[in-house]
């Protein structure tokens, strides 16, 4: 037997054996390598003032945890109070809003569709799904907290072993065009990932000043509506308009309607729609070393996939995915032509 085959077939085995093994920490491991490809940069800044690698591992270990995972234990956190002081008669209020809602008169024609569905409206049964909704998510959330620690904790190795690990898989690969591989990926997760980070505080921040003049939980409403708004197409509605429901069933028909407004005009239409195409443009020329050209409109399909494939962690995979596969239909034209040429090359010798 070919010493070469059976270096394979031994190496597939003792493949299999290990992804078998670290099976419950790959999704763990891969995010940490993506978030660390993302912000390739910032360690690249960092190694000017610092020389330190474990400093550096543990300073953007920290950042990361700050920015990214420190908000979502205040939420979670927020949540279990929430639930544990939920008041029925709150929804109750909400839905009793059906009662004096008055159809249209150009809406005749699908008045009785209309009136059986505000019918089918029932506070009991709202009432029964968020309070399934809300305990599922924190029985889940034990799990999700151990994930988030994970990543943090292999973050850490990934940037304090980055340049080694960077420079072994270079060179096992089996072709000399990797480097382009690497650098688009690593320039496209860095804009989703900045863009993502910048645009989730940019909304949040601008709702959490309207909940707060209204009374409420300005912290605990800005992190909830920064990540309602990374989900596509309904966002931040999962969050203003509840809001603004609440604030009418309690009698306050102008905050609803300035909440409403406010969300609409200042939050999806000049922030979102304005703001976030600038943020990205800024962030692909500034804050990336080597701009690429990004097509928006796959960045956001990659995202909408990946959050309906992988859930939360579907923002960063999705992404990735549709990067790398991108980047090897690069490679593998660059490596067509490279035969192309060397076979002309031949029948002309």
């Amino acid at each position: 037997m070919s010493q070469r085959y059976f270096f394979i077939g031994l190496f597939v085995f003792v493949l299999y054996w290990v992804g078998y093994l670290y099976q419950p920490f790959i999704t763990p491991i891969f995010i940490a390598i993506l978030l660390s490809l993302a912000t390739s940069n910032l360690h690249v800044i960092l190694s000017k003032c610092c020389q330190n690698r474990a400093a550096k591992a543990t300073i953007l270990t920290f950042i990361l945890a700050i920015l990214f995972f420190a908000p979502i234990a205040y939420a979670l956190n927020a949540l279990g109070s929430a639930v544990n002081n939920f008041d029925k008669t709150t929804v109750d209020k909400m839905v009793d809003i059906k009662n004096s809602f008055a159809i249209p008169e150009y809406f005749d024609f699908a008045k009785p569709q209309i009136e059986g569905f505000l019918e089918s409206i029932n506070s009991q049964d709202i009432t029964k799904k968020i309070l399934e909704f809300s305990t599922n998510i924190l029985k889940n959330s034990a799990g999700f907290v151990k994930d988030m620690f994970m990543i943090l904790i292999f973050y850490f190795f990934v940037n304090f072993y980055g340049k080694e690990l960077g420079n072994f898989i270079r060179d096992i690969l089996p072709f000399d065009k990797n480097s382009a591989l690497f650098d688009e990926s690593t320039n496209v997760m860095s804009i989703v990932f900045y863009s993502i980070l910048i645009t989730a505080i940019l909304e949040g921040a601008l709702f959490a000043i309207i909940a707060m003049m209204y009374g409420h939980d300005g912290l605990l409403y800005g992190i909830l509506y920064g990540f309602a708004s990374l989900i596509p197409i309904v966002g931040g509605a999962l969050m203003w308009l509840p809001l603004a429901l609440y604030e009418y069933s309690q009698g306050n028909t102008v905050a609803a309607i300035v909440i409403g407004v406010y969300s609409i005009v200042v939050i999806s239409f000049i922030a979102d729609t304005i703001i976030k195409p600038i943020i990205i443009d800024y962030v692909n020329d500034v804050m990336i070393k080597t701009p690429t050209k990004i097509n928006a409109l796959l960045i956001f399909f990659a995202i909408l996939a990946g959050l309906t494939t992988f859930g939360f962690w579907g923002m960063i995979i999705g992404p990735a995915i549709t990067t790398f596969f991108i980047s090897f239909l690069k490679i593998y034209k660059v490596l067509m032509d490279e035969d192309k040429d060397a076979v002309l090359k031949v029948n002309k010798s």
